[in-house]
């Protein structure tokens, strides 16, 4: 598939608009039975699981059903949150080459078959990927057919300037943002008139435009945040600002989720709140994450990591089954959905996905 611009993606779709006219310890310690890195057990052994969640079968049957999205089936995504059954959710990043767009769309067409409530794009630090954020979220709502979110963020950018982008992403028939305070660079300088946090973007989109707006959280504080009161306070100041729904930084120990969810609700926060999960496929690759992000890797499963070594087959089958057992308590337990990090790759996720 070659990549086109964001004025043909604007063509296209008006074409084609006028063709149609009219709390529990680490999953591993409750669940996990690792026997060479491959979990054994299933859903029935989790406590809860026939009080939160629907049968297996039933689920099945219900995805089954639901519609594929199209041009009149584009949803607002808290719209989805209304449907009683679990909102799941893919999440990309725009490709650096031509090669690199290929690939990421011969996963899209995969995930898709999984009938996903909707997938979301990041924003390059600084804005770098603007251009391409907004063509890859354009091009997979217009092409592919699934309700497609845009991040955003605010640090360094003007309202002048954020109100370009989200004007530009609502002429393309996007309904969806997910508004991020963003990392600052290196020697970073705030520019006259610039945001610095995520609840001043949030304020803008709600008082110039008719979007649905996502926000991030952190179970486990973020990494920048004095606090974890602190950064608790920050998040009630950004919701109530205009945020729909939340989506969390990724963590391994469910624990720290549903006790984050437990503080959030008694500090009066009622939108759903996404857990954010995140495969592993490489030990190096996580432990640099969570290192800038601020997750912690529990003990089992750095354990199981560790045993793995330098063999990647090991390291995905650990990280399949980690990232299952986490999945199955969260819906189990009355997670709303789950938004699946997936590195601009398939088969992990697709996998854990099946598995449930």
């Amino acid at each position: 598939m070659n990549r086109i611009g964001i004025r043909e993606v604007s063509t296209r779709r008006r074409a084609r608009a006028e063709a149609s006219t009219p709390v529990e310890s680490e999953p591993a310690r409750a669940a996990l039975r690792f026997d060479g890195a491959r979990v054994n057990g299933n859903a029935e052994d989790w406590e809860g699981e026939a009080r939160a969640a629907p049968s297996r079968a039933a689920s099945r049957a219900a995805a089954r059903s639901e519609p594929q999205a199209s041009e009149g089936n584009l949803m607002r995504i808290s719209d989805a949150f209304t449907r009683g059954r679990p909102v799941i959710s893919f999440e990309f990043f725009p490709p650096k080459t031509e090669a690199g767009f290929e690939s990421l769309f011969r996963a899209i067409a995969k995930l898709k078959e999984l009938s996903p409530s909707f997938v979301s794009v990041t924003w390059g630090a600084g804005g770098s990927t603007r251009t391409k954020t907004v063509e890859l979220t354009a091009r997979i709502q217009d092409e592919v057919g699934i309700t497609a979110m845009s991040h955003l963020t605010c640090i360094g950018s003007t309202a002048d300037e954020l109100g370009a982008t989200l004007a530009q992403l609502r002429g393309l028939g996007i309904e969806n943002v997910l508004a991020l305070g963003g990392d600052a660079p290196p020697d970073y300088v705030k520019p006259a008139g610039a945001f610095s946090y995520a609840n001043e973007l949030v304020a803008l989109v709600r008082s110039r435009f008719e979007f649905c707006v996502g926000g991030a959280c952190y179970p486990e504080t973020h990494p920048r945040a004095p606090s974890a009161e602190s950064d608790l306070a920050m998040l009630v100041q950004k919701v109530r600002a205009g945020v729909d729904f939340l989506i969390t930084n990724l963590f391994f120990d469910n624990a720290d989720y549903f006790r984050f969810v437990s503080r959030a609700r008694a500090a009066g926060l009622s939108q759903p709140i996404v857990p954010g999960i995140m495969p592993i496929v490489s030990t190096a690759s996580i432990r640099r994450m969570t290192a800038l992000c601020g997750a912690r890797i529990p003990a089992e499963l750095e354990r199981e990591l560790d045993r793995a070594g330098d063999d990647d087959e090991c390291t995905l089958e650990v990280g399949v089954a980690w990232a299952t057992a986490q999945c199955r308590e969260l819906l189990a337990r009355g997670a709303p959905g789950l938004h699946f990090y997936t590195l601009n790759r398939s088969p992990a996720t697709r996998r854990i996905f099946q598995s449930l």
